[in-house]
């Protein structure tokens, strides 16, 4: 039996989906007129780019990815491409997204309509990409990749982990926990 090496990835996508389920909720309100509080989006893109991003990714990009392409898929024209160029058009929408609300904080009118276009744009090809990684890319890693590199894809996350701030993953759990209850109120 083969050592499991995507569920942890599989984990943390859930706390990244609900913040994406925070994320449509708000940009719908904002639309509509009834939600002023730019200071959850700028919250949510310091999720995105610690957690997801710098917690999350880095685990896929510097070590399931390049297991992968360490056991021969292609480095372009590949899942593995199409993942990273997914990754790097997210960060595109979290950059303008924080633009915008840190203009709106200062009190720059009309900021609405870029919020709520980035933030939609963020969320829409997250949910996609998530998608695709856990149904199509977790499940070929998990079959093609031999168990002997397992030990050293599992201490990559390991390592990645070791690197992050001490109580990073508590620390945006609690976070989206906190806006959940705000929302549920």
């Amino acid at each position: 039996m083969k050592r499991d090496i995507t569920q942890r990835l599989k984990d943390e996508h859930q706390l990244i989906l609900r913040m994406l389920a925070l994320l449509e909720e708000n940009a719908r309100l904002t639309e509509e007129g009834s939600f002023r509080d730019y200071r959850f989006y700028l919250d949510g893109v310091d999720f995105i780019r610690n957690y997801a991003d710098r917690f999350h990714h880095a685990k896929e990009e510097d070590v399931l990815f390049e297991a992968l392409i360490d056991n021969g898929m292609p480095r372009a024209n590949s899942p593995v491409a199409a993942m990273l160029m997914e990754h790097d058009l997210g960060r595109e929408f979290v950059k303008g997204m924080e633009e915008a609300a840190t203009r709106a904080l200062n009190g720059e009118a009309g900021q609405e309509e870029a919020i709520v276009a980035n933030a939609r744009g963020y969320l829409e090809l997250l949910r996609d990409h998530i998608s695709k990684e856990d149904g199509i890319l977790y499940p070929l890693a998990e079959r093609v990749l031999p168990e002997e590199k397992r030990d050293a894809i599992l201490e990559g996350y390991h390592a990645a982990e070791q690197k992050a701030a001490q109580g990073l993953e508590e620390h945006y759990r609690a976070i989206v926990e906190g806006y959940e209850k705000k929302k549920a109120a």
